[in-house]
């Protein structure tokens, strides 16, 4: 019987959860729009926004197969409550940031690896985010898209199991993408 999630060393989870990229999948968006309707049924008039954000999002761009989306939450929500009904949802708390009201949660995450549907939730107050000017950059400029792929492949390589560093490495090329977006 495989060992707990919870029980397990980040290198036995980094082991067990590898970076893994496929091309595009249309059955993406059909996954987002389940869950988006799961997620919305769950909160109710708490949840401002909710979007389909990350590279599954682009089409044509390679992609871990994980669909992440982001929830907006009303400045009136009580975070705790929305917590609590994410977990009873099935959610798994990854991370929080009480101070800023903040959630990291996922779906599909098992003892045995990933199931054939995995989620990212990130859970934000309302406001202006990055992941969106990023996924909305990248959609209407395939050539960064390109980029961005190639570069994800060069990372494989390198961090297939380490997500933090794969995820670090990526950061200026994300950030350079954001400022563009935003015009600075």
């Amino acid at each position: 019987m495989a060992r707990p999630l919870s029980e397990m060393t980040l290198e036995e989870l980094w082991q067990l959860f590898p970076i893994q990229l496929q091309e595009h999948r249309p059955e993406w968006a059909d996954w987002y729009a389940e869950e988006r309707g799961r997620l919305a049924a769950v909160l109710g008039a708490r949840a401002a926004r909710i979007d389909h954000i990350g590279s599954t999002y682009v089409e044509g761009l390679l992609a871990k197969p994980i669909v992440d989306i982001l929830v907006q939450v009303a400045p009136d929500a009580e975070m705790a409550a929305v917590k609590a009904d994410l977990l009873a949802d099935g959610w798994l708390l990854m991370a929080e940031n009480s101070a800023y009201g903040e959630l990291d949660l996922n779906k599909g995450y098992t003892p045995d690896g990933f199931a054939e549907r995995v989620f990212h939730l990130h859970v934000r107050r309302e406001g202006d985010w990055d992941e969106l000017r990023f996924r909305d950059y990248l959609t209407a400029h395939p050539e960064e898209a390109a980029a961005y792929a190639a570069l994800k492949r060069e990372l494989l390589g390198k961090y297939e199991h380490n997500r933090d560093a794969y995820t670090q490495a990526k950061t200026d090329f994300i950030k350079s993408c954001v400022a563009k977006a935003r015009g600075v």
